[in-house]
């Protein structure tokens, strides 16, 4: 009986914590920039600045209001997307932390 309860317990705790992790997952909506200019950029073609930026280092970043995130991936598909995007409106999934968020899936802000 006891094991029985211990196994449920377990299963209740691992059920809780894929639920707090999936509602981590957020959307944001802002400007594709670098994490080096951020909403001032340095040149006046923003996608440019943002191209230029990102091939010297920096990260791709989207500034959503006064915030600036900056964005982490690894996922080509996702790169490609942002590298398209620089300087307009995007969508943004993925999971924050303070002032980053770890990307999941980017798109065109309609």
């Amino acid at each position: 009986m006891r094991i029985r309860k211990v196994g449920l317990i377990a299963v209740l705790f691992a059920t809780a914590m894929l639920a707090l992790a999936a509602a981590k997952l957020q959307t944001f909506t802002g400007e594709v920039s670098d994490s080096m200019c951020g909403a001032k950029h340095m040149m006046d073609n923003k996608a440019e600045c943002t191209r230029t930026c990102v091939s010297k280092g920096s990260n791709y970043a989207l500034v959503v209001g006064d915030k600036v995130y900056t964005l982490n991936t690894t996922d080509k598909a996702a790169l490609d997307k942002l590298n398209t995007l620089a300087g307009e409106q995007a969508k943004v999934t993925g999971t924050a932390n303070g002032d980053a968020i770890e990307v999941s899936k980017v798109s065109a802000a309609k």
